[in-house]
């Protein structure tokens, strides 16, 4: 079983921050690679950053420059968001590729979500 733990979500005015927090644990080889994905109402899940062990990001084009993510730990990740809008009002979701056995295939797991609202 592996569980990834989200937290740090609320309510925050235009212009504020937020830092999200995603924890996995269980049974787990490794961790390749962990992210953060948003789904507003009515709208696809997109992703918003990633990270992977070695350390390399990748950003939504919409977020570059506001959001930050990095890696605690091996099974730890941050999403730092500065300088919020109304448009980042979203669910968030950490996602994790983990292999939980050396000779196992990588699998994706979901957190199970954590809500942004941007509003003043």
């Amino acid at each position: 079983q592996v569980h990834l733990v989200e937290s740090g979500g609320g309510l925050v005015q235009p212009g504020g921050s937020l830092r999200l927090s995603c924890a996995a644990s269980g049974s787990i080889f490794s961790i390749n690679a962990m992210g953060w994905y948003r789904q507003a109402p009515g709208k696809e899940r997109e992703l918003v950053a990633a990270i992977t062990s070695g350390g390399s990001t990748n950003y939504a084009d919409s977020v570059k420059g506001r959001f930050t993510i990095s890696r605690a730990n091996a099974n730890t990740v941050y999403l730092q968001m500065n300088s919020l809008n109304v448009e980042d009002t979203a669910a968030y979701y950490c996602n994790a590729k983990i292999r939980i056995r050396s000779w196992t295939w990588e699998n994706e797991y979901w957190g199970q979500g954590t809500q942004v609202t941007v509003s003043s």
